[in-house]
């Protein structure tokens, strides 16, 4: 009793020297120069942070200007700090040398912080498959933690649903389109990283991501002997078979070998032969985009040469 009485006393006195308006400024985000060193990762962070051009740009940019859209941290137990939104900012200023850089601290719960987020990241002008898959599942688990019912009329799957179709609203995609990404989490680390590349379409990858883990494993290792990569009638019938227990090695290369409607003849180059002149992780469309300008400017010069 004696404690409660001390803490509203000192209440009390917070009242009669501080102003309204200066507590009303105590609550309001402020910008801080955090140091770098103490600002770690937000756990299991989907969107990747690539040391790209664009990065460079980036680093070059915050050498010059400074960091001019403060990041977004939350303080934790230890009184280190977890960034929450400005992963990009925060490595392109440590390329440009920067001991430190501005974010504002809020407190967050953990759910509230995996909203924003994701919600923040997802306003980037290029969002992989991959990353909208992970970070959708994340909103969504934080979403259901943060609206479970404890009521025994309560039923998850209603839960499910209904968050499902208040994201598509927040994210102006429906919520069947959604559960669709959200699917593409249990592809295989390869497969996915092949439908980020556009070398295999999202419908196809999203009923590939119904097959066994080592279902995928024998199917990757089929395209990559066979150079090739599944329709979406293909997914369809390997997903089938693998409903029924029966979709082995020698089912997926007899799927895989049937001719595909409108099939074009198809000139492949081994990637190893190329890829000394790209930089890494640069995506096949990309490298084949470079190649085909190559080969236009080549056949311009030759024209000239021919005069």
């Amino acid at each position: 009793m004696a404690k409660s009485n001390a803490s509203e006393m000192l209440t009390s006195l917070d009242s009669l020297f501080t102003t309204q308006e200066q507590r009303d400024e105590a609550k309001r985000d402020s910008v801080q120069d955090i140091p770098i060193s103490q600002i770690s990762d937000f756990p299991e962070h989907p969107f990747k942070v690539k040391q790209d051009e664009a990065m460079l740009e980036m680093a070059e940019s915050v050498r010059q200007y400074g960091v001019l859209v403060p990041g977004l941290v939350r303080q934790l137990e230890d009184g280190s700090y977890q960034m929450v939104s400005g992963h990009r900012r925060k490595l392109a200023s440590e390329l440009a040398g920067r001991d430190t850089i501005p974010c504002i601290v809020r407190d967050l719960t953990d759910d509230e912080a995996v909203i924003i987020m994701v919600d923040s990241n997802l306003q980037r002008e290029r969002v992989l498959p991959s990353e909208k898959a992970f970070a959708y599942k994340m909103k969504l688990d934080a979403m259901r933690r943060q609206g479970q019912r404890t009521d025994l009329t309560s039923r998850p799957m209603v839960e499910k649903l209904e968050s499902v179709e208040k994201m598509g609203r927040d994210t102006g995609e429906s919520g069947r389109q959604i559960q669709r990404y959200i699917r593409l989490t249990n592809l295989i680390p390869e497969i996915l990283d092949m439908v980020d590349d556009g070398r295999i379409a999202f419908r196809p990858a999203v009923e590939l991501s119904y097959l066994t883990e080592q279902e995928q494993s024998a199917l990757y290792d089929t395209m990559g002997r066979e150079d090739c990569t599944p329709s979406l009638a293909q997914a369809i019938k390997m997903k089938a078979f693998s409903r029924e227990g029966k979709l082995s090695e020698a089912v997926i290369r007899s799927i895989m070998a049937e001719e595909k409607p409108n099939q074009k003849e198809q000139f492949r180059i081994p990637k190893e032969r190329i890829s000394k002149y790209f930089k890494p992780g640069t995506p096949a469309r990309t490298m084949e985009d470079t190649i085909i300008k190559a080969l236009d400017y080549y056949r311009k010069r030759q024209r000239e040469l021919e005069r």
